[in-house]
């Protein structure tokens, strides 16, 4: 069987076609070449000394079959809706297998539907979840909640369970509680794990060392994808598709080298934006993903020697045609200071054909007869040709078709593209340090103990000053 490709496409980023003042010449790739090259031997020395295992998740087959069963006997239980409770990377992923690989009514046909409904939680905001339990209380017994934290105090996945296990306990007693949750957490410590001993939870595992950006090959975004009737053998083997191309030596048949070098060239340049837009909305989520992937490995106060860099591209998301009508206007005519992506689809599962035009509109007579899947290509390549006019730099990721293999070589080649990029800019591609800052001032403002002296300050700063207001 032939599978799908997925590639990459950057001429649209040379001299030769934006010019030498926004494009990059033959020299500057050869020099990009050199630096970038020596990055392959440091992240094959990671991979081999165990500091990536997000490399080796496309292999872990052995893992494919618990999850395999655990959906069978979810679905066996009488599933009918799947709600994933997490936050970042424990959601992000999960939602974005979803909005690519499944129809877009899924939740509400029950013929284009190869599973239970799925409802991914990543907020605390009371309107939406009361709206949503207020719905399926009725259906407890017919709702399995997947809460997903490797240590289970994150504030907003821990105050979602605690909230779940209420009601569950309340309407179906502990024995609901016990049928009606898996928890996907550390295998051995942290706070969820307890929980889930404790109550007898089935679990799945967090790996070990994969930061939750990096996760969705994992059982944090494949039990949601088996059980939804997604093909994660698909999923994993075209990950490994990928890594065999992102593991050449040869600059110019490594796209994940060419990728990172590119967007480290252009941030160098002054083009400190990132702009990913797709022309395919099952594809709009992997933006979403991206944004989190690129923000929180990259965005960085410190190099690896301890220097101040203060290094970071920001990561921005569009949606082609949608955002031709809201953003191309900045893009085209705004500040010179962005790198787009485009994600172009050559064949779709389904199309439609234009119908033809009323005799009082002869001027729709062009769009008479065409295919959707064009026009939207057209806008594609007429966006394209409208940056490039004006000397903005463009790359374009191409799909055979969408389906499981090539959302796997994506996802893959991201997370690879940001370890070459994380190496170029010389910082801690993995860590995550400013987030916590936030987080423990949430546990200050909630009164957790240990926290009232940062309670204290956070005070006078946050508090609304009546004179300021207008």
């Amino acid at each position: 069987m032939k599978r799908s490709l997925l590639k990459l496409y950057y001429k649209n980023t040379t001299a030769e076609v934006i010019g030498e003042e926004h494009g990059i010449t033959k020299e500057q790739f050869e020099n990009l070449a050199k630096i970038t090259s020596p990055v392959t031997d440091l992240l094959d020395a990671e991979r081999q000394a165990g500091k990536t295992p997000y490399r080796q998740l496309p292999y872990k087959t052995e893992n494919l079959k618990n999850i395999q069963n655990l959906a069978a006997d979810l679905m066996n239980q009488g599933c009918e809706n799947f709600v994933v409770l997490g936050i970042g990377g424990s959601a992000l992923g999960n939602i974005a297998l979803q909005t690519a690989l499944n129809p877009y009514m899924y939740n509400l046909d029950s013929d284009q539907r190869k599973g239970p409904r799925l409802f991914v939680f990543d907020n605390v905001d009371p309107v939406q979840l009361s709206s949503f339990l207020d719905w399926c209380t009725p259906q407890l017994d017919k709702t399995i909640f997947n809460v997903i934290s490797k240590s289970g105090r994150t504030a907003e996945t821990a105050s979602q369970l605690l909230i779940v296990r209420k009601l569950l306990t309340d309407k179906l007693g502990a024995e609901g509680f016990k049928n009606q949750v898996v928890a996907t957490t550390d295998p051995e410590k942290g706070t969820l794990r307890a929980i889930a001993n404790d109550a007898g939870l089935r679990c799945l595992q967090v790996p070990d060392g994969v930061g939750g950006r990096f996760s969705v090959l994992s059982d944090v975004g494949l039990l949601s994808a088996a059980i939804c009737g997604i093909d994660i053998e698909e999923l994993l083997a075209g990950a490994r598709a990928m890594d065999s191309k992102v593991s050449e030596k040869d600059f110019y048949k490594n796209p994940a080298m060419i990728n990172a070098a590119i967007n480290f060239h252009y941030y160098n340049q002054g083009k400190k934006n990132s702009v990913m837009m797709p022309y395919n909305y099952a594809l709009k989520d992997l933006s979403d993903w991206y944004r989190q992937l690129w923000a929180e490995s990259l965005g960085k106060t410190k190099d690896l020697n301890g220097n101040d860099v203060f290094v970071g591209p920001t990561p921005i998301k569009a949606l082609g045609t949608t955002d031709q009508h809201s953003q191309v206007q900045l893009y085209r005519e705004g500040p010179n200071d962005k790198l787009f992506t485009f994600l172009q689809v050559e064949n779709f599962e389904n199309d439609l054909e234009i119908g033809p035009e009323p005799q009082c509109a002869p001027e729709l007579g062009f769009l008479a007869g065409a295919k959707m899947s064009k026009l939207l290509n057209s806008e594609k390549k007429a966006t394209e040709y409208a940056l490039l006019h004006d000397k903005r730099p463009c790359l374009t990721v191409l799909f055979d078709e969408v389906n499981a293999h090539t959302i796997g070589q994506f996802i893959y080649l991201y997370e690879v593209t940001t370890s070459y990029a994380g190496a170029l800019f010389n910082i801690n591609t993995y860590d995550q340090p400013a987030v916590e800052l936030g987080k423990e001032a949430t546990f200050a403002l909630m009164g957790k103990e240990g926290f009232e002296e940062l309670a204290k300050k956070i005070g006078p700063v946050t508090k609304i000053d009546e004179n300021y207001i207008v």
